[in-house]
């Protein structure tokens, strides 16, 4: 029993560092098409296909979407999960995760440097364009509460119902930033690819501490 055990947390292991190679492929891909000017014809294409379903209330229901992203909105998760939850391990790792991921974001946009798409804008967006960090932050920190629902929730129909809600709530965010016109379709990808790397690690470090 203890072998068969050992057995499926290596293969489970072994699938997430692949996760994370298949997303530096991506990247690689993904950084040296924008530097060569490549990925246009593609993030234009994405673009014209999502505005195909702009409508006002199409519109208002992506605001949404997008600020389920927001700095206020996340912070606000962290808060409750420090005070609803006893083991304040997770609400610190939690809070450590969002604060790590912004961080990266950051840094990482001021090291590509590009531009925001112009012309298409149905909401203002400051800063730099690549990785989109509505993205990332979705990813990251939705992605990281997806990691511990599996972990930790017993109830299987309750746990996938969850791992569901929040991989649709990722999805329709990094949607959201490309139907608002504040980013590529490229960025969001990248973003995405980006915060999965991280959550590959960041999961791999804080488990010895949090289990």
């Amino acid at each position: 029993m203890n072998n068969k055990q050992n057995t499926k947390d290596r293969i489970k292991n072994n699938v997430k560092w692949i996760i994370a190679i298949i997303c530096i492929i991506f990247l690689i891909i993904i950084i040296r098409s924008i530097f060569n000017n490549q990925i246009q014809n593609f993030d234009t294409k994405t673009y014209y296909f999502v505005s195909n379903f702009i409508s006002k209330n199409n519109t208002i229901i992506m605001k949404l979407v997008t600020s389920m992203a927001s700095a206020t909105i996340l912070c606000g998760i962290c808060i409750l999960i420090l005070t609803l939850i006893k083991n304040k391990k997770y609400g610190l790792v939690v809070s450590i995760n969002l604060l790590m991921s912004t961080i990266l974001n950051l840094i990482l946009k001021n090291i590509f440097d590009r531009a925001r798409p112009e012309g298409y804008r149905l909401i203002e967006a400051d800063g730099f364009s690549f990785p989109s960090g509505h993205s990332m932050a979705s990813m990251a920190f939705y992605g990281f509460l997806i990691y511990l629902i599996y972990k930790k929730v017993q109830n299987k129909y309750i746990k996938w119902i969850l791992i569901i809600i929040l991989s649709i709530l990722i999805l329709a965010v990094g949607t959201s930033r490309i139907y608002l016109g504040v980013h590529y379709t490229s960025d969001v990808i990248g973003g995405f690819c980006f915060s999965l790397i991280y959550l590959v690690l960041y999961t791999h470090f804080i488990k010895i501490w949090l289990y």
